[in-house]
């Protein structure tokens, strides 16, 4: 009976799990008739919907091209970027090595005592480190200490001259005046700035201090001349020259501006005498004994002895004349010699110009002649042309600056031989001196171009021979027609039919 039960309750719990079952498939069958196309019909709709939403528009023309233009824009600047980047890692390799180079170049000339050894020695703000460096750097570059070797000629930049009332300058611009006075504001400031800060380095306590023979007072009065250049890129230079506390005694200060306030470089004292010596060297025997003969007559007259007369049996050369003359001295003697031609007249005033501006080993002097005009043109309207002293007047129409010309020069003997001398194989006038003057731009001497006050180049005829080519004829005249008279001049003659017919008719109406 116990089995029984057992069992029964066991059907009974089995049937009820059936019929749950069976109820549970009606349903999913009711479900799968009824509802499943509804089901269907809402996802179908929403895939419509998205595929609607989703569905590429039609591209417009325009909005291709800004697309375009904004890609390119993207290129180029990130082009750009690519190359900043490049061009900054390679400035930060070009300052390492340029900072090394600098540091070398400082330790060199602080060992040769080029530049100041102590912030002490130029007016600095210790606080300015890199700004000393800046200027340490400008002035151990230019040519204040010793000349650098250039690539040509035309590279060298000339001295202007001035004096306290005067500046003789090559640059005249639209004025076209050779000289000048200094009125105009910026000129005149920065001249009167050199002077004072020179005559502050004469005066100051430190020099009293050297020797009992510096205590004396300068004052602008005591200028004899100056000389001033400016390198664009690195500033401007200023020599001064005093009188000293003698005849024969000059004092010579060097400022330097590298675009700023005015630094103290060097003071060098130059010790001058009169000592001159004229050496003649003649070619040939036609009129040799007049020759010496004049010689003879001024030693007499003037009780000047120092003259030396040479004479070569061969054809005439100008280099090899001014060689010979250079090497009649002694080897030990190294003389200051000024090779001067024998249409240039000049005043005492260029002797000191001419020992002032040279150093042996150091500087050649390579002064600009100014250059005459025919006395006849110039002078035409007066009752007599005057005498040669009187003529020597710098004036827009008296003459030119003759900056072609390079005959004239002031250079130690030293300096010559060294440098090689004039080249022997040029016969005759011409070259030499163009051939010498390179070889110093070349060199490591310094060449001091600049503009003298105080000699002339005195005017002859240029005759231009009827044999030359047409177009070396024309270019002959056109040389002579710039040695006759300034333009204005020439104007005047090439006129001066009309300015005559003028002044008639004036003088009738009158």
């Amino acid at each position: 009976m116990q089995n029984s039960g057992v069992y029964l309750a066991s059907k009974c719990a089995c049937n009820s799990g059936l019929d749950l079952i069976g109820k549970t498939a009606m349903l999913k069958r009711w479900l799968l008739v009824r509802v499943a196309p509804v089901a269907m019909g809402v996802c179908c709709c929403a895939v419509l919907l998205y595929l609607l939403a989703c569905r590429p528009t039609a591209r417009d023309p325009q909005q291709e091209g800004f697309m375009a233009l904004l890609q390119e824009r993207e290129d180029s600047h990130k082009h750009y970027t690519d190359s900043l980047e490049k061009q900054i890692a390679e400035l930060k390799e070009a300052l390492q090595e340029m900072t090394l180079q600098l540091k070398e170049s400082q330790d060199r000339a602080k060992t040769k005592r080029i530049l100041p050894l102590g912030p002490e020695s130029i007016n600095k703000n210790p606080t300015t480190s890199e700004l000393e460096e800046f200027f340490r750097l400008q002035l151990n570059h230019t040519e204040i200490n010793s000349g650098v070797s250039l690539p040509n000629e035309y590279v060298v930049i000339p001295f202007d001259t001035f004096t306290l009332k005067r500046v003789y300058h090559l640059e005249t611009g639209l004025t076209r005046q050779p000289e000048e006075s200094p009125v105009r504001k910026d000129h005149r400031n920065e001249l009167t700035d050199s002077v004072e800060a020179a005559l502050h380095i004469l005066n100051g306590p430190q020099h009293h201090l050297v020797s009992s023979r510096r205590k004396r007072t300068f004052s602008p009065a005591d200028l004899i001349e100056g000389l001033t250049r400016t390198e664009r890129t690195r500033g401007t230079v200023y020599e001064l020259i005093f009188k000293g506390h003698g005849l024969q005694h000059y004092v010579k200060t060097m400022l330097f501006r590298p675009f700023g306030p005015l630094v103290k470089y060097r003071e060098v004292c130059i010790q001058g005498d009169d000592r001159v010596h004229l050496t003649v060297v003649y070619f040939g025997h036609e009129q040799f004994d007049q020759v010496k003969a004049t010689l003879v007559e001024t030693t007499r007259e003037t009780h000047f002895r120092n003259i030396t007369l040479i004479q070569l049996d061969e054809d005439f050369s100008s280099g090899r004349g001014l060689e010979v003359g250079a090497k009649a001295w002694r080897q030990s003697q190294d003389i200051l010699m000024f090779f001067c031609d024998v249409d240039v007249i000049f005043t005492s005033d260029f002797l000191t110009s001419c020992r002032v501006n040279a150093e042996s080993g150091k500087k050649v002097y390579y002064p600009i002649l100014f250059s005459q005009y025919n006395p006849s043109v110039i002078y035409r309207n007066y009752t007599h042309v005057p005498s040669i002293q009187q003529q020597l007047i710098i004036g827009k129409d008296t003459g030119f600056w003759r900056v072609f010309g390079y005959g004239m020069t002031c250079q130690y003997r030293s300096d010559f031989l060294n440098i090689g001398g004039f080249d022997q194989n040029i016969k005759g006038w011409g070259m030499e001196d163009v051939l010498l003057y390179r070889k110093h731009v070349h060199s490591k001497l310094m060449v001091v171009r600049a503009s003298s006050r105080s000699i002339f180049h005195m005017w002859h005829e240029k005759v231009c021979s009827g044999d030359l080519p047409a177009d070396r004829y024309q270019m002959c005249m056109r040389s002579k027609a710039m040695t006759e008279a300034s333009h204005g001049q020439l104007g005047e003659l090439l006129f001066k039919a009309d300015i005559q017919a003028h002044f008639e008719r004036n003088r009738k109406s009158s």
